[in-house]
């Protein structure tokens, strides 16, 4: 939002200063506002290094945050400027120019991971600042126009790849670096290990003797008698496990037996298991540990997995790779085991959650796509007949929400398999913090079930749900549903969402009922009785602030500076061009946003996920608007039909690529990414045809305002951004699609306010 936000106030300032700019000094304007885009990044950066935004309900977190906003804007401003004079000053076609700015977007999305793949977070973005330069050296060339003079640009691109380089040296502590993550201070205590990749940046502090760090310990657990030295390590600053300084010596782990996270181990006759998140290895460590002979540990950040196997310190510190019948996989453990022919004993997944995804907002569906219906039906499908799944989750005696949620999801996973009564195949224990869900597909036999009763009797722990025991009053409705239509009515009816989150609705930590208004205000007003989920008050305030800052941005920079564009352009002009390029914005955002949450959970990998989807979204889109020059649709009866193919296309997505991309699950990475090209590439090529023929039919009218609708254009990107996520999370993601079609469709009557603006703009047939 705030990317779009500044391009869209710099096409705003071209249009105010329209008598400034013209084609006669195309290329040292473009040439003297990519310097400044340059250097306002790397001035941006070391702004936004200086801050630690909050979600605290406080002014200060509204002002921090609107600092934010407005300086990140800043670079994004110049480039505003650059790209509308490039679109409306330039000799060349719109669709043309158009289709070489989407194309050079394309290739930066592969271009902005390998950036952070070979250096750190801040070290990339000035590198992004080095090519800004490179192009206004390029611009300064082009020899479109007279240059008044000519700018210092190869003086800049130096000053900008020194920076560049010295904040990419080993201590980057000296350089420009985040002082605050997640309200956790980075610089106090500098870490033993510091990784960062495309994921995120892994750190390991240095390692210290102390308790064992446990996630549920036994309240029988003495943790003095088991003292050893451990790193904490951390992703993106807060969201961490531990490595133990084992030395591959598992006599030395025998803390783990006292972890409820372990309850599934207590089974006998464990042959095979499989860990979901290797982390610091603690999970694949407590399999062997109690004599599983062979474990696979499937971790999505390969920087775990370097450090553990490949690192010669680290590697020592913990032996991982000194214990046999261990296999580490880097993979996306829902990909990995919907294409895996092996069958498992024991597949566990302890505490795998969003916590861990600053990066992007794409990447969080990573941990989301593992808790849906469709993913643990597969799950459960890698299982031997005797073999059970594992989830471990936050557990609060005041409010179980998480679990509540934990229980709604296996029951309906349950059901998909046609299991006619779940609670006998479900067995759940609690400890102070952390609730332990088993699920056995065959059903649990007098052997098991008395295995599990004894280790939790033995260890301190409580059962919750077993198939020959009641069940607590607030669980017992959902474990004792016949059929999934009253589970959903069931779980509908709590104050939190307790509905089982699906592909569709891949939102299995937000529990605020998006869809029920009331039930979201009376929540906001209990606070911090709502346990876990207060948190996902926290994050709905947040995004309904960060709408706001956005709107009054938006008013501030666009709307109030545009007030005067009716006088230039007539009513009628004025109206049907706003209500077009307002309709392709928000369109084209519901669309995008809805695409990348789909085929995130699809491709399961966020890299993936970030450079297919985003790169053939944007590319098709730059095809479709330079096809737009040769076979154009200005006619009435073209335009007509695009729109409607368009919409239909976009819209019935919902029905048939979700059951499409099931049968896909299981297929090898080529085949998924050649399916989402497939079903990408034909809407972003229609999707392309909007903007550059909406401008041309505005040129027909005058020429002179087309920088303001550019401004409406990007305005409405940056509120529909906010809308799009909340839309989701609230109705699903076929919603949010369906509603960006109908954005397309509305663009027949605003295009005919346009042909009435002036005899004919849109040719008749």
């Amino acid at each position: 939002s705030t990317a779009m936000f500044g391009l869209t106030a710099g096409a705003v300032w071209v249009y105010l200063r329209k008598e400034r700019f013209s084609e006669k000094t195309l290329s040292y304007d473009l040439a003297n506002y990519s310097v400044a885009f340059a250097v306002s990044i790397l001035l941006a950066l070391a702004f936004q290094m200086t801050l630690a935004p909050m979600t605290l309900p406080a002014v200060t977190t509204f002002l921090i945050w609107c600092e934010m906003a407005v300086f990140l804007a800043v670079p994004f401003f110049f480039s505003g400027v650059v790209v509308a004079l490039a679109l409306t000053r330039s000799p060349y076609p719109i669709g043309r120019v158009y289709a070489v700015d989407l194309i050079g977007a394309a290739a930066g999305c592969f271009g902005v991971l390998a950036l952070l793949n070979i250096s750190n977070g801040p070290t990339a973005v000035l590198w992004t600042s080095v090519l800004a330069a490179l192009g206004a050296l390029l611009f300064q060339h082009s020899g479109i126009g007279s240059l008044p003079h000519k700018r210092p640009t190869i003086l800049w691109l130096l000053v900008l790849a020194a920076a560049a380089t010295s904040n990419g040296f080993d201590d980057q502590r000296h350089g420009l670096y985040p002082i605050y993550a997640k309200h956790v201070p980075q610089l106090v205590v500098l870490p033993w290990f510091e990784k960062w990749n495309s994921f995120s940046r892994i750190t390991a502090g240095q390692p210290r003797e102390t308790s064992p760090a446990m996630w549920g310990p036994a309240p029988i657990f003495d943790g003095d008698e088991w003292r050893l030295r451990q790193s904490y390590m951390a992703i993106d600053g807060a969201a961490g496990t531990a490595a133990y300084g084992l030395a591959g010596d598992l006599s030395r782990a025998g803390f783990l037996t006292y972890d409820i996270t372990n309850l599934a181990y207590y089974l006998p006759d464990r042959q095979k298991a499989a860990v979901i998140g290797v982390g610091g290895g603690r999970d694949v460590i407590s399999a062997r540990l109690f004599g599983v002979p062979n474990v696979t540990g499937v971790e999505i950040n390969p920087a775990f997995i370097d450090l553990l196997l490949h690192d010669p310190e680290f590697s020592a510190f913990v032996g991982l790779n000194k214990i046999d019948g261990v296999e580490l996989i880097v993979d996306e453990a829902r990909s990995w085991f919907a294409r895996s022919d092996d069958a498992f004993d024991v597949i566990q997944m302890s505490l795998i959650d969003t916590w861990a995804v600053t990066t992007a907002g794409a990447y969080s569906l990573t941990e989301n796509g593992l808790y849906t219906v469709e993913a643990w039906e597969i799950f459960l499908d890698r299982l031997t007949p005797q073999g059970v799944f594992t989830v471990s989750r936050w557990y609060s005696p005041e409010n179980i929400s998480e679990t509540g949620r934990l229980v709604s999801l296996a029951i309906a996973a349950l059901f998909e398999r046609g299991v006619e009564n779940p609670k006998d195949h479900i067995f759940i224990a609690k400890g102070q913090r952390i609730a332990t869900l088993i699920i056995s597909p065959a059903g649990f036999n007098s052997s098991e079930l008395h295995s599990l009763k004894t280790a939790v009797r033995d260890l301190g722990f409580e059962v919750l749900v077993a198939p020959d025991e009641p069940t607590i009053d607030v669980l017992s409705r959902l474990v004792n549903t016949k059929d999934r239509p009253s589970l959903e009515r069931i779980a509908r009816g709590y104050r939190l969402d307790m509905t089982p989150p699906t592909d569709n609705r891949p939102f299995f930590f937000n529990q605020l009922p998006l869809y029920d208004a009331a039930k979201v205000a009376l929540l906001a007003a209990a606070g911090q009785s709502l346990g876990v989920a207060s948190g996902n008050l926290y994050a709905t305030a947040t995004l309904v602030m960060l709408f706001f800052i956005s709107l009054a941005l938006v008013i501030a920079a666009i709307v109030i500076p545009l007030r005067h564009a009716l006088k230039d352009v007539g009513q009628r002009l004025a109206v049907g061009g706003t209500a077009y390029f307002m309709l392709i914005g928000v369109g084209f955002m519901l669309v995008e946003i809805a695409l990348l949450q789909r085929f995130s959970v699809f491709l399961g990998h966020p890299t993936y996920a970030l450079s297919i989807v985003l790169f053939s979204l944007i590319l098709s889109t730059g095809i479709g608007s330079l096809l737009s020059d040769s076979y154009g649709i200005e006619k009435r009866s073209r335009f007509v039909c695009w729109a409607i193919a368009t919409s239909f296309y976009i819209a019935t997505q919902a029905l048939w690529v979700p059951p499409l991309l099931l049968q896909l699950d299981s297929t090898v990475l080529v085949a998924r990414v050649l399916a989402t090209l497939g079903i990408i590439l034909p809407a972003g090529l229609l999707m392309g045809y909007g903007f550059p023929t909406g401008m041309r039919f505005i040129s027909r009218v005058n020429r002179k305002p087309t920088p303001w609708f550019w401004g409406i254009n990007g305005a409405s990107g940056v509120l529909a951004s906010t809308v799009a996520v909340a839309c989701s999370i609230a109705y699903g993601i076929s919603t949010t699609l369906v509603l960006g079609a109908f954005c397309y469709l509305l663009l027949i009557p605003a295009a005919f306010v346009i042909a009435t603006a002036r005899k004919n703009p849109i040719e008749a047939n």
